[in-house]
């Protein structure tokens, strides 16, 4: 994994911040890959409580990220319960 432990910890406590505790985030992609250099960040984030408007929080998540982690490409996939299984989701996982 080609992120900070710093990274890691703002990652994480953000999720929490914006979507409650119980929330899970994944990282995918090229970051995973320590063998890889430079490439976007790609997260997953899951949370179990059902949102009422997913693009407000994908928003909030975005804006946090960027705030303490600099100005960077961020991807960013959200699950809750009524998000539909997708084949990306998976690939994600």
């Amino acid at each position: 994994m080609r992120l900070t432990s710093e990274q890691t910890k703002i990652i994480k406590d953000t999720a929490y911040s914006v979507l409650g505790e119980g929330s899970r985030v994944i990282l995918f992609g090229s970051r995973v890959d320590v063998e890889k250099k430079g490439g976007d960040i790609d997260l997953l984030f899951e949370t179990e409580h059902i949102l009422n408007n997913r693009v407000n929080a994908i928003g909030a998540l975005y804006a946090a990220l960027i705030r303490k982690l600099g100005d960077r490409k961020i991807d960013i996939l959200l699950k809750d319960p009524k998000t539909p299984n997708a084949a990306v989701l998976e690939i994600a996982r």
